[in-house]
C-alpha cells in the first residue's frame, strides 16, 4: 500500500506578516528572587483593606461555579456615584489596558481601509505608555508619536499646531496624565485646551491620578469625545485582580460596551473593586503616605547628585550621577534592589523607581550611598 505523505507546512505562514513584525509590549520583571526590594513595576506597597480582603475570600464559595455580571452593574453603579455620573457613563474591563485595547478596535479602522484618512490613525505623545503602539500595531492601524517637550512637558497647543506633525482629526490619542514613564503631571486646564481642538476621541488616560494634584475627569463628562481610564490596581493594591474602567459620554461608552467580550471582568475582581470603594479612607491615607515617602526620595536621590523630575505618580523618574542608568540597575540589583531601566533613546538615561515604604526607600537610599562611595 503506498503511503500518502502530507506536504511539509511552515507554521510561520499560518501567521500574517503584520504580526509577524510585531514587536510585543515587554512588561516589567517580576522576579522569582527571595528578598528582593522589588521597585520595578509601580504596585503599591501597601495591601488592599483588610475589608477587601474579606470580600473576596467570601466570594469564594458556590458562585464559582456561576459567570459574574456580565457588565458589572454593581460596580459601575458604585462607580457612578463616586465620579457623579451615570452607569452608563461607565465600562468595566479586565484591566483599564483591555478597555484602552477595546478602544482602538472600536473607533480605529485598519490601516488596509480604503479612503480612512486619519480614521486609521492611533496617536500618543512619546515617551509615554510603551502599549498604544502595539495596540496599533496589532490592529494594524497607523500610529503618529510625537514628541514631548525635552524636559517631558506636554506641547501647547499652538506648537502642535506650527510643527509636531500632531493631527488633530486623528481616530483615537491616548495621552497618559499624569505621565508614564516621566511622572510629570498635567493640569487640567492645558488638557482642556488640547481636547476643545481635538476631532477624534480622545483617552486620557488616568493610571496614576490619585497620586496627582488635579485630575481631568470633568472633561470626560463635558466633551463627547473625551474618555477617562481608571484602574484599581496602581493606587488601589489590586493589580492581580486586573480591574480597570473608562468614563465617558454615553454614546461612546455604549460603542465600546458592544465590542465587549462576554463576562470580561471576573466576579472576585469585581467584588473586591466594590469592596475597595466601601473603604476609601483606608486607601487615601495610603496615598498620603506614599506621596510623602516620593518626596523624600526626591529630596534624598537630589542630594546625592541624582537629577530627579518631578512627579505626581507613584514612581520617580531619575537620572543617576557617576555612570550609565544601565550599569546603575545592575549595581542596585546586586544589592537586592530591582528598579526599571528603559533602552529607548529618550529615557535611556534614567532610572525608573516606584515609591515603596518608609523601610524600602531607605534601603534604597542606603544603597545609593554605597554604589557612590565605591566607585
Amino acid at each position: 500500500m503506498n503511503k500518502r505523505t502530507t506536504p511539509a507546512l511552515n507554521p510561520s505562514s499560518l501567521v500574517p506578516p503584520r504580526i509577524r513584525a510585531l514587536a510585543p509590549y515587554v512588561p516589567g520583571e517580576q522576579p522569582k528572587i527571595r528578598g528582593l526590594i522589588k521597585l520595578n513595576t509601580n504596585e503599591n506597597p501597601y495591601p488592599p483593606s483588610a475589608r477587601v480582603i474579606a470580600a473576596v475570600k467570601a466570594a469564594t464559595d458556590e458562585r464559582l461555579r456561576l459567570y459574574p455580571d456580565p457588565t458589572a452593574a454593581p460596580l459601575r453603579e458604585k462607580l457612578a456615584r463616586l465620579h457623579s455620573c451615570r452607569p452608563e457613563n461607565i465600562i468595566v474591563g479586565n484591566g483599564s489596558d483591555e478597555l484602552l485595547a477595546m478602544a482602538v478596535r472600536c473607533f480605529v479602522k485598519p490601516a488596509a481601509a480604503r479612503n480612512a484618512g486619519a480614521r486609521n490613525l492611533v496617536q500618543f505623545f512619546y515617551p509615554s505608555y510603551s502599549l498604544y503602539p502595539v495596540l496599533a500595531d496589532i490592529h494594524g492601524a497607523r500610529t503618529n508619536p510625537v514628541a514631548l517637550n525635552p524636559d517631558f512637558t506636554l506641547p501647547s497647543v499652538p506648537e502642535l499646531k506650527r510643527g509636531r506633525q500632531w493631527n488633530f482629526r486623528a481616530a483615537l490619542t491616548f495621552v497618559t496624565t499624569p505621565n508614564a514613564p516621566s511622572g510629570r503631571g498635567y493640569s487640567t486646564a492645558e488638557l482642556k485646551r488640547l481636547c476643545r481642538v481635538h476631532k477624534g476621541v480622545i483617552v486620557l488616560d488616568e493610571a496614576y491620578v490619585d497620586f496627582a494634584e488635579e485630575n481631568a475627569l470633568e472633561l470626560a463628562l463635558e466633551y463627547p469625545h473625551v474618555v477617562v481610564a481608571r484602574t484599581f490596581s496602581k493606587a488601589y493594591s489590586l493589580c492581580f485582580q486586573r480591574v480597570g474602567y473608562f468614563v465617558g459620554h454615553e454614546s461612546v461608552i455604549g460603542a465600546v460596551q458592544k465590542i465587549r467580550d462576554s463576562y470580561n471582568v471576573n466576579g472576585l475582581g469585581q467584588a473586591a473593586a466594590c469592596a475597595t470603594l466601601e473603604n476609601l479612607a483606608y486607601y487615601r491615607a495610603n496615598f498620603g503616605k506614599i506621596i510623602k515617602v516620593r518626596e523624600r526620595l526626591i529630596r534624598e536621590l537630589t542630594g546625592l547628585g541624582f537629577a530627579v523630575l518631578p512627579s505626581q505618580t507613584n514612581f520617580i523618574l531619575t537620572r543617576p550621577p557617576g555612570f550609565a542608568a544601565e550599569r546603575w540597575l545592575a549595581e542596585l540589583r546586586d544589592r537586592k534592589i530591582l528598579v526599571r531601566w528603559f533602552s529607548h533613546p529618550e529615557v535611556s538615561e534614567y532610572l525608573r523607581i516606584t515609591v515603596g515604604t518608609p523601610a524600602q526607600a531607605e534601603a534604597l537610599i542606603r544603597a545609593a550611598r554605597e554604589i557612590l562611595e565605591a566607585n
